[in-house]
């Protein structure tokens, strides 16, 4: 079975899946904004992790910095089963607290005063859930390189950095100045995190000790920890905002297939610094970093497992030849440090932020690198994968993501609104120009939308609707009788209105169609009518 077939499968399950999906108490606790959470603002993580491979146990602290916005004395803290919080403490006091499904609603000794910046201490420790799938369902992974050395990674996506760490795990909220993690592990394998390595320290009990420090914001899902018998080799980018370091953690024996495959990387940054603005996390560089999984967008520390080989583990998603071009790994999970970890969906329900653009990023690096032919036959080529059974967007405040549609039928939006614009100039102007506006940023759906439509002048409240609201594909039907072309809209939402570029007797003619026929005014009869298969719209007639 192709390994592209095999990904639309996983996609119609997840899809299903969501569609049946009901929801609990469990489910609002990870996704809504509770009262135990809205009162304090998230600043800064410091970690400490000891990792027992053997065993497969982890056991550690939090300290999370936060500053509180209103007064309250009640603090929710996230940690899932089978992990187990085992102390909280602040100021010197233990504290009590109870715990709901995977949330901990913690009493702390003094009604907390508004504008002030405070600490709590949580300690943790158990073996966390093993992920079957990674990175889809998340979890640890525990495996051993072919020299049997150990190969450990977590992912998680979908499950929640609480999987593991005691967190405020919701996307809206992250620590404003990053975050440092010290890892301790059996001094046969490296640590490798999120940001810079500021450290390694030789422990009595035969451990080392990896400290490595995040500058900037970060979201939870994005916090990671990799352990193997890692080398490692470093480049320099000359970049927008100057030299950009990057560190290539691989296997020992795959070093000289890294070394040839990672020289994608350098031309990855110089196409999204052209397409999106500079690199946004110049201060804790850039870092690629070998992982038993197929790969993820962990924030300056992107895992890699797509077996040194272009395309999506050796297949060309869009059938075209045009997804051999590019290691699909390198370059999608590269281009979410722009779209998932400088700018953050608000609410999961918004994933489509992270993913659309992201797998746009695809067709841009084909753009860039080899023509605009070239971008243009990929989107066309995968974008037939689409499913359709549930909307992009999916439900707000139980933690739920909307339809795996969101990496294709998401990307044909924008490429459909590319074509609206008709000006390639102004579109890398308005990729920048989101980028710059909610650079290190939580977004909405409904913010970015506006953003777009007041940036552009152009009214896309029906677009977006159709696109992330709706299943429906926009179908533009016609018939010529006797030389008169009329054309309508069908299968579209009541304020659906985009104009479409077409070709009549071999002439660009820019039509606006509504829901009622409209005639075609001519004087010379029709005899020929195309659409631009560049937009997300079937031709009909």
């Amino acid at each position: 079975m192709k390994k592209c077939i095999v990904l639309s499968i996983i996609l119609t399950i997840f899809t299903t899946a969501l569609s049946a999906q009901k929801f609990e108490r469990k489910d609002s606790l990870q996704g809504t904004i509770t009262k135990e959470r809205a009162w304090w603002n998230l600043v800064h993580y410091d970690i400490e992790v000891n990792i027992d491979i053997n065993s497969k146990f982890i056991s550690g602290k939090n300290t999370i910095q936060y500053e509180v916005l209103e007064s309250d004395s009640i603090i929710q803290i996230d940690l899932q089963s089978p992990m187990k919080l085992t102390l909280a403490r602040q100021n010197g006091s233990f504290l009590t607290y109870k715990r709901e499904y995977g949330a901990y609603f913690i009493k702390l000794p003094d009604v907390q005063e508004k504008g002030s910046t405070q600490e709590i201490t949580i300690a943790f420790e158990g073996n966390p859930v093993e992920s079957m799938n990674p990175p889809w369902d998340g979890g640890f992974v525990w495996k051993k390189d072919k020299n049997q050395n150990p190969f450990i990674a977590n992912a998680n996506q979908s499950i929640g950095v609480s999987a593991w760490l005691p967190s405020k795990d919701i996307p809206y909220d992250e620590p404003d100045l990053g975050m440092d993690i010290r890892i301790s592990s059996p001094e046969n394998v490296i640590s490798v995190s999120n940001g810079r390595l500021l450290e390694t320290t030789k422990n009595p009990d035969g451990t080392k000790t990896f400290y490595w420090k995040v500058e900037n914001p970060i979201n939870g899902y994005s916090i990671n920890m990799n352990l193997a018998d890692y080398v490692h080799f470093n480049d320099v980018f000359e970049g927008e905002k100057g030299p950009l370091d990057l560190d290539f953690y691989v296997l020992s024996y795959n070093l000289e297939k890294a070394k040839k495959q990672f020289k994608q990387v350098p031309k990855m940054l110089e196409a999204f610094e052209h397409w999106f603005g500079p690199y946004p996390f110049y201060n804790d560089g850039y870092k690629l970093v070998e992982v038993p999984y197929l790969g993820m967008e962990h924030q300056s520390s992107v895992t890699y497992g797509n077996n040194y080989e272009n395309g999506y583990l050796g297949s060309d998603l869009s059938d075209t030849g045009e997804g051999l071009k590019f290691d699909f790994i390198i370059i999608h999970e590269s281009g979410h440090e722009w779209f998932a970890n400088s700018i953050t969906n608000y609410d999961i329900a918004d994933m489509w932020i992270h993913e659309s653009f992201t797998t746009y990023s695809e067709v841009l690096y084909l753009d860039y690198h080899f023509g605009k032919a070239s971008g243009n036959s990929y989107l066309k080529g995968f974008r037939e994968r689409a499913i359709n059974l549930s909307p992009i967007i999916g439900i707000y405040g139980v933690n739920k993501r909307g339809s795996g549609d969101m990496y294709i039928k998401g990307a044909a939006m924008i490429h459909t609104l590319r074509q609206i614009m008709d000006d390639d100039e102004k579109f890398r102007e308005l990729l920048r120009a989101i980028n710059k506006e909610y650079y290190h940023q939580t977004v909405s759906s409904a913010t970015l939308e506006k953003f777009i439509m007041d940036y552009t002048n152009l009214e896309l409240s029906g677009f977006f609707d159709q696109y992330l609201r709706n299943i429906k594909i926009p179908v533009l039907q016609f018939k010529i009788n006797n030389g008169v072309l009329k054309y309508r809209f069908r299968n579209t939402v009541d304020n659906f209105q985009i104009p479409l570029k077409t070709t009549i007797n071999d002439e660009v003619v820019w039509l606006k169609p509504t829901k009622k026929w409209q005639t075609y005014a001519s004087e010379a009869k029709v005899s020929q009518f195309n659409l631009d298969d560049n937009f997300y719209v079937y031709l009909r007639n």
